[in-house]
């Protein structure tokens, strides 16, 4: 199976987001191969749903254009799967607990494992509630991603105790978008981490330069870029992988 881990084992690694469906899947495709072949560590799958709450404005609006265009799980599930013939890089799906719950949590998370995505990330569910997802994670051999957060302060020890695959570090408070700034004391939270477990961390929310991506690979072990990269598939469409590979290649060469 091919783990969350192998995207942290050579230097500081890049996670892409992107949202399936968005313009639609033949083209989300071609992103993920794009994405792969110019340097992305770990390629974090975006399932849309109705209410994505922890989304800004940009993903959000991929989320409705996607639902629009009649994308569906069993869809998205179909391209991975065709996806995954050539692409060997990391995939997690980035998707909010509802969609997992009304597809069934164990149909969900098997055919997970089927198609070598090693983890799942929830944002809405707390660490406190996570018990009903995380064991069948582990029955099938995925990774369910913790989130840690500025205000997660003296939770920030015990969540990364039981981390799996990844410490996802949201960056700032509020949901995802390009930030001019980042002002959270990451380095505070990357050594909090560090003092309770081996677990790699990447830093998310806000990211989108490769200056930014140079400065903050620079205090955890990997960057991760969402909203400039769904923001480029909307503004090229069809057009969008190649833009979007290019990208990738730059944000990539800042933290070698």
């Amino acid at each position: 199976m091919i783990k969350i881990a192998d995207a942290f084992k050579n230097g500081k690694a890049f996670v892409a987001f992107i949202t399936c469906g968005d313009p639609d899947l033949a083209t989300t495709a071609e992103i993920i191969k794009e994405i792969s072949r110019n340097g992305a560590d770990l390629i974090e799958l975006g399932i849309p749903f109705s209410d994505p709450t922890a989304e800004g404005p940009v993903i959000q609006s991929a989320n409705m254009r996607a639902l629009a265009g009649g994308v569906t799980t069993d869809k998205i599930f179909a391209m991975v799967r065709e996806v995954r013939k050539q692409v060997k890089t990391p995939m997690v799906f980035m998707t909010y607990a509802n969609v997992v719950f009304s597809y069934g949590a164990e149909s969900f998370i098997s055919q997970c494992a089927a198609m070598d995505i090693g983890g799942l990330i929830l944002p809405d569910i707390p660490f406190e509630e996570k018990d009903e997802f995380d064991g069948v994670c582990k029955q099938y051999g995925l990774d369910l991603v913790s989130l840690i957060a500025p205000t997660s302060k003296q939770r920030i020890a015990m969540i990364a105790k039981e981390a799996q695959g990844f410490i996802y570090i949201v960056s700032s408070l509020g949901v995802t978008g390009v930030r001019d700034s980042i002002t959270t004391d990451i380095d505070a939270i990357v050594q909090t981490i560090r003092d309770n477990t081996d677990t790699p961390c990447a830093v998310g929310f806000g990211i989108s330069t490769p200056e930014q991506a140079k400065k903050f690979a620079a205090k955890a072990d990997g960057v991760i870029v969402g909203s400039a990269i769904v923001r480029l598939a909307e503004q090229y469409g069809k057009d969008a992988p190649q833009k979007i590979g290019t990208y990738v290649k730059s944000m990539k060469d800042a933290i070698r």
